[in-house]
């Protein structure tokens, strides 16, 4: 049917060039026919060259109408409908600039420079609009919850220091698995922000052939479902996305700009992202480290060495909440309870590692 119908335009248009332009042609050429005729078979050869012509181009014509048709449906209706209206307000800039230009009384000039300017200034207008929209989408969304906030409290301001920033999770997080046990203590407030690209990137672990893979991302998966109907917390799913981003961290930070927000994780690489770009990061590794029971050198522990160390003659024991223990001298002591001796602490955002000795050893000494 479209392809029909895309014929009948260009007939359409090929016989109305015919009508138009052929008579001055015929009477250029020298023929001399009453002008009737002339228009009649103008029109006529006009429509016969460009159906012709039909056979050629009308399968281009139709396929990229079906491709812009695609991909206007699949395109979200955040998208067209911001990177209209950014298109209208090109449209109507480039009309008030060039008024003033087709004053000039220079033909290139008034009637070049407008077309140009009305492209151009549309094109920007459409980009700034589709590629701006989540900036735009944000301030209209926290306008509404603060004017929410006000009517709740019933006072004519609120303190934005005061309202609880948005925390928006990383995969490796959710994967993690703690977030819910911290939410669940209310130890974390305001709203829980998923972005749409840490789904998909769940999802596509999830779907994994490697079964290590798959059973991370099927547990990152319950832990929202925990999260959303389980837990006493707001969760939120961020529908945009940032198309000119590829790296879901690189996500997460500009989402962060653009949200105000607090981004939450327990990598350590994009820890240091954050504080380098000026982004407020909660690292649950941190927290956890912090919570730990204080060890200082010199103190006096009961521990199992189980394996050997990286260094020579150094045995590996853990804390029952996973801090490894490393022994130096304690290789001959693996499969044994010993008494050690702190000598040092190490602390990271990756974990904290302590050092120690064995206490028989410091009483030889």
């Amino acid at each position: 049917m479209l392809k029909r119908i895309v014929q009948l335009f260009i007939v359409i248009t090929g016989g109305t060039i015919g009508y138009l332009y052929f008579p001055e042609l015929f009477t250029t050429m020298g023929l001399t026919w009453q002008n009737w005729m002339q228009s009649v078979l103008g029109a006529v050869l006009g429509a016969l060259i460009l159906f012709l012509l039909t056979f050629w181009i009308v399968d281009f014509i139709v396929n990229f109408i079906r491709w812009v048709e695609d991909s206007l449906v699949r395109a979200p209706v955040a998208d067209l409908l911001f990177g209209t209206l950014g298109l209208v307000a090109g449209l109507i800039v480039a009309y008030l600039i060039n008024i003033p230009v087709q004053d000039i009384q220079i033909q290139v000039i008034n009637q070049v420079i407008p077309i140009f300017l009305t492209v151009l200034l549309a094109y920007l207008g459409f980009q700034v609009g589709f590629k701006r929209k989540d900036e735009f989408l944000h301030m209209v969304s926290k306008k509404d919850k603060k004017a929410e906030e006000m009517e709740e409290a019933g006072a004519s301001a609120v303190d934005e220091s005061l309202i609880p920033k948005e925390k928006i999770l990383d995969t490796s997080v959710i994967i993690d698995g703690r977030i819910a046990d911290i939410c669940e203590t209310h130890f974390l407030e305001g709203t829980i922000v998923i972005p749409q690209f840490v789904l998909e990137e769940l999802q596509h672990i999830a779907d994994s052939s490697d079964g290590l893979k798959r059973n991370r991302g099927r547990r990152g998966l319950d832990i929202l479902n925990r999260l959303q109907k389980d837990l006493p917390v707001n969760v939120e799913i961020y529908e945009g996305d940032f198309e000119d981003i590829h790296e879901v961290d690189s996500k997460l930070v500009k989402l962060a700009k653009v949200m105000d927000g607090i981004v939450v994780t327990n990598d350590f690489n994009l820890n240091k992202v954050c504080e380098f770009q000026n982004v407020q990061v909660l690292n649950i590794n941190d927290l956890a480290n912090a919570v730990k029971p204080v060890v200082l050198p010199g103190e006096e522990m009961k521990i199992q060495v189980i394996k050997d160390g990286k260094e020579q003659n150094q045995g590996v024991a853990y804390l029952d909440d996973g801090t490894m223990i490393v022994v130096e001298e304690g290789k001959d002591y693996i499969g044994k309870n010993i008494d050690v001796v702190v000598t040092s602490v190490l602390q990271t955002s990756a974990g904290r590692m302590i050092f120690a000795k064995p206490k028989s050893l410091e009483k030889a000494l």
